[in-house]
């Protein structure tokens, strides 16, 4: 997927100036100078420079998200959170996706149980579920969470893959 649409390519690079600020990875900063497809200004800063660290917790769009999950496919530290039911989650779901139902009386316990310095994109049937969640794992303190605004429902509706 090529993208060419000004307003992505806009939001990396708003994104890239609030990350400079706010003093967050210099990888992270590369990755979204890298998708903005803008050169990296190599004399920047170094990783010693590093004094904070911030969370990006954000709805991205049904692109953003397919994006982010193409470019995280090998990566380890990322993880795609289904919110929805059992029942719902095994009728058909994105592919490694690991369910956690929302609607469990230890879903703020569960969440909490998970690796906060990993990358998770969070989505649910139609993106109510996934934001509240959303909201949940900020007040957990994780470090980058995303939610992807449409749900499943939307994925299905432009044709994305989806396993059963």
């Amino acid at each position: 997927m090529v993208i060419d649409d000004p307003e992505i390519i806009a939001r990396y690079q708003n994104q890239f100036e609030k990350l400079w600020f706010d003093k967050f990875s210099l990888e992270r900063t590369r990755q979204l100078y890298q998708k903005a497809n803008v050169n990296f200004p190599l004399t920047l800063m170094n990783s010693s420079d590093l004094e904070t660290q911030i969370q990006i917790i954000e709805n991205i769009t049904l692109e953003e998200a397919y994006i982010l999950i193409q470019e995280n496919k090998d990566n380890p530290n990322f993880l795609i959170l289904d919110v929805r039911t059992p029942k719902e989650f095994l009728g058909e779901y994105i592919e490694n996706a690991v369910n956690l139902d929302y609607y469990s009386d230890t879903f703020r316990n569960d969440l909490d149980k998970l690796d906060k310095n990993k990358t998770y994109l969070i989505y649910c049937r139609s993106g109510r579920r996934g934001g509240n969640a959303l909201n949940i794992m900020k007040e957990l303190d994780f470090r980058e969470v995303y939610n992807m605004l449409g749900g499943i429902t939307k994925w299905k509706s432009e044709g994305l893959p989806i396993a059963k």
